[in-house]
């Protein structure tokens, strides 16, 4: 196995992580991330030894990923959850918490959404998630932002009384 087969294989499980978080559901989360490796194992070739390949590999998935909103999909639901899980189960306040979590998560515009996944779960710089995402840097720090203080009324439950100011 080369060395760039092995980096791809090591970016797997933060692929699997941010695919989760970007569409909520274990079974499309996974089917993202072998889409995103079906195409990215066939365009091995496009991509430049040197630079960040998980940038790359995020790219792919993020492309793939807004294709995928514009297409209608059929909800599922994974018959055994329970049995699925690799991790602990949480316990009954922090399993609230986190369903609070990802309930202000899906409530964010996708935009703010990716970009504050790939900063706090990913943990990639401002211009890795620029060039990932194919947008300038300050349109990151902006989106950055005003997701999370928009995930912050939306845990404090203050998110129903923010209006929009009207500028003339």
């Amino acid at each position: 196995m080369s060395a760039d087969s092995e980096t791809l294989l090591t970016c797997i499980p933060r692929l699997r992580r941010y695919a989760r978080a970007l569409v909520g559901d274990r079974t499309a989360a996974d089917d993202l991330v072998q889409d995103t490796l079906e195409r990215a194992w066939g365009k091995f070739s496009l991509w430049r030894r040197g630079s960040d390949m998980r940038a790359w590999l995020f790219g792919i998935m993020h492309n793939l990923h807004v294709d995928q909103r514009r297409k209608p999909r059929l909800d599922t639901q994974e018959l055994d959850e329970e049995a699925s899980e690799l991790a602990s189960p949480a316990s009954p306040p922090d399993a609230l918490a986190l369903r609070d979590l990802q309930s202000a998560l899906s409530q964010l515009p996708d935009e703010q959404r990716e970009v504050l996944l790939l900063v706090a779960l990913q943990e990639m710089s401002y211009e890795q998630v620029a060039s990932t995402l194919g947008i300038p840097v300050g349109t990151v720090m902006s989106r950055l932002s005003r997701g999370r203080e928009r995930l912050r009324l939306l845990m404090d439950g203050r998110a129903a009384s923010v209006a929009l100011k009207v500028v003339k």
